[in-house]
């Protein structure tokens, strides 16, 4: 059965690519590039569902919102 999840993908400070599973709290990972990042964040998602199951909830989407600050 395939699941689908939303990955976040950041770049911090020194280049790395930060990819996060916010469905899956502590799943997250890094790579030199997206394409490395890409592939650890499934590696890390199919740990994560084979040690804890899937999750409890279900994602809805994502929405942009804008705050005055």
């Amino acid at each position: 059965m395939l699941v689908r999840f939303q990955v976040w993908l950041e770049q911090d400070e020194t280049g790395a690519i930060i990819a996060d599973v916010p469905q899956l709290p502590g799943c997250h990972t890094f790579g030199a590039t997206q394409e490395e990042a890409l592939e650890n964040v499934r590696e890390a998602i199919a740990l994560y569902l084979e040690v804890r199951g899937p999750p409890a909830t279900q994602m809805l989407g994502v929405e942009s919102i804008e705050v005055e600050g």
